[in-house]
């Protein structure tokens, strides 16, 4: 129940705001999920994804012991949302590779690409099938009857409990920390230790958790904290452009040349373009300046 939706003449309250913004994406997750199963189609496994997402961040808030058992419900449920979203976007980014590839005549590189499409989509499969074995069991019935106890019982007793403008500063400080841990680690940009590239990938997803808090928690956060899902969304997209690139570089080494029948010349060039890609987004983000750029 939103503000406009409460009764004439009276704000709506901490605990109607509540229970309105978590039905909404409750009911959100439900119906995409259904959408979802039925022809795995990109849109809805990314809206069910993303409302299962927010939820799990306003149950962070509310519960973080997890004492009304839902999180862990909803845990498994974006993971296996997550594995097909990010096999769909993965397979996306490596066809529009390869139409560049074919844009510029380079047929070896054409066949490469080709090689890993066909490889992602076997694996993407197998991801469809766990989450059409899995979602059901996880959003069903039993949840609903669950979810209703937890509004009418949990809910009320947790929000006096926490304020999300602790937990949103608490964010940021953990943020910040995480950033101050990052500097130092890409002095040498001729090679980048693995140890700089996952204290870089902690960076975003601390990035990606502010974003999620503070456009989900939004109704109830105060005003210093309302631009904050704009400023971490572009913080998220700098990191998430280097992160891309290195899974791009890490999914062709786990399949292997000899898997995808390969030339070596052709590999080592390819991967070696990709490496070059790694290091000059790492120049050009504003988030953690490296090298020449500091």
């Amino acid at each position: 129940m939103t503000a406009e939706q409460a009764p004439k003449g009276r704000p709506a309250s901490q605990t109607e705001q509540w229970e309105h913004a978590l039905n909404l994406l409750y009911l959100n997750f439900q119906d995409y999920s259904k959408e979802a199963l039925r022809k795995f189609a990109d849109e809805d496994i990314h809206q069910a994804r993303v409302n299962c997402r927010k939820l799990l961040t306003l149950l962070a808030i509310l519960d973080p012991e997890h004492s009304s058992g839902l999180y862990p419900i909803f845990k498994k449920a974006q993971k296996r949302l997550g594995k097909v979203r990010d096999a769909d976007v993965l397979i996306q980014s490596f066809k529009e590779r390869r139409q560049q590839a074919e844009t510029d005549g380079k047929p070896k590189t054409v066949k490469l690409l080709t090689a890993v499409i066909k490889h992602q989509k076997h694996t993407r499969k197998k991801y469809r099938e766990q989450l059409a074995q899995d979602l059901p069991k996880l959003a069903n019935s039993a949840l609903d009857e669950r979810w209703e106890v937890f509004l009418s019982t949990q809910l009320e007793g947790m929000i006096a409990r926490r304020d999300a403008n602790v937990v949103m500063r608490e964010l940021e400080v953990a943020f910040e920390q995480k950033k101050q841990a990052c500097k130092g680690l890409f002095n040498d940009l001729s090679s980048p230790s693995e140890e700089a590239f996952e204290t870089l990938h902690k960076l975003r997803i601390a990035a990606k958790e502010l974003r999620y808090t503070a456009g989900a928690a939004a109704f109830t956060l105060n005003q210093k904290f309302q631009a904050d899902e704009g400023i971490y969304k572009e913080v998220q997209a700098q990191l998430g452009e280097i992160n891309d690139k290195r899974i791009w570089l890490q999914t062709l080494n786990e399949i292997g040349r000899k898997k995808l029948d390969v030339g070596k010349k052709t590999w080592e060039s390819f991967t070696g373009e990709l490496r070059a890609e790694v290091l000059v987004a790492l120049q050009h983000n504003r988030v953690l300046p490296v090298g020449d750029s500091k």
